[in-house]
């Protein structure tokens, strides 16, 4: 998220199932429970060379030092990964912790990068080389300290804005700078699935996510606006009307071949958010959640025919008093 922070919010992110999420602020970390919305718990952290004389439950448990930036950390129970702007390290974790993997990236000053939680799949995705490619790596089937290359996939013509893998790992969504599409691939055939269209505004999306069983995806950006796509059944989504004129020019092809979000909801267009499913209060009926810099938080139910209705409003930065924390 590149807006300036509001009321001290620095970061966002939900953890891997989507049940928590985790706010950084300019005075420690924050961790919230999605539903019911409580915190769990805050974490404030204080760099002191003096830790080594303390007991021995303040002491650091674990740390890696670089010569550049940190941009991003990506976790799985048995291993973490660290992003910098031209490169990424695979570490075991979290006993004994020693480096697996070294990848050299395009520039990327966003830290984009995505780890599949599977137990069956240890996939890594991350930008490629090439403008606008992916590079997804099997760390399960790549062994520890050779340069065995990962394979890529061409996603788009401008560079990667944002990626997210399903939970199993066998589907990749990315966007572009230009923010107007969502492409989704096979991680293993790497071939395109569906093209999903956000709008026709360039736009800067802030997150993509699937639901728990891949069947609905959703995305936001700084148009203020929480976009929801069908991905089990595709005709849910809409079509441009001038899908039913028939044969086309290519360029207005691409744009008629494209499905549009079956629903969609909006937040405060000057407050960036992040966003995920909750859990589905019945068969037919959804739910999804936009987490905000300025401290609300929202949810969103709706159904297979596009009805969207906000449920439930807060201010998760007022859940704990300022003294408390």
């Amino acid at each position: 998220m590149t807006q300036q922070p509001l009321r001290g919010v620095t970061s966002l992110r939900f953890n891997q199932d989507q049940s928590c999420f985790c706010c950084a602020m300019e005075t420690g970390v924050r961790i919230y429970n999605v539903e019911p919305l409580m915190e769990k718990g805050h974490l404030v952290l204080i760099w002191d060379d003096a830790r080594e004389g303390k007991d021995s439950k303040d002491k650091l448990v674990l740390e890696f030092t670089f010569t550049k930036p940190v941009l991003a950390v990506r976790m799985r129970h048995e291993k973490i990964v660290i992003v910098l702007r031209n490169r990424i390290y695979v570490y075991s974790f979290p006993d004994n912790p020693r480096k697996l993997f070294e990848f050299d990236t395009r520039d990327n000053p966003k830290g984009l990068c995505d780890l599949c939680p599977s137990l069956e799949k240890q996939l890594l995705v991350f930008p490629g080389h090439k403008c606008g490619s992916l590079q997804l790596v099997d760390l399960a089937s790549t062994k520890p300290g050779t340069s065995s290359a990962p394979f890529t996939i061409n996603a788009h013509q401008s560079d990667v804005a944002c990626v997210s893998l399903n939970q199993p790992g066998t589907v990749v969504a990315s966007a572009s700078q230009k923010g107007t599409l969502i492409r989704l691939f096979d991680t293993q055939s790497k071939e395109k699935l569906v093209e999903l269209r956000r709008g026709t505004d360039p736009a800067t999306l802030y997150c993509i996510n699937f639901s728990h069983d891949s069947s609905f995806l959703c995305a936001s950006s700084d148009k203020g606006t929480v976009h929801i796509f069908a991905l089990k059944d595709t005709r849910l989504n809409r079509r441009s009307a001038l899908a039913r004129v028939g044969k086309v020019g290519p360029m207005i092809g691409q744009y008629v071949d494209s499905q549009w979000s079956l629903a969609s909801f909006t937040v405060p267009a000057e407050s960036a958010c992040i966003c995920a499913f909750g859990r589905n209060t019945s068969k037919n009926v959804n739910s999804v959640i936009a987490i905000c810099v300025d401290g609300t938080f929202h949810k969103y139910v709706f159904t297979p025919d596009g009805n969207c209705n906000r449920e439930a409003f807060d201010v998760y930065l007022d859940i704990c008093d300022d003294d408390d924390f």
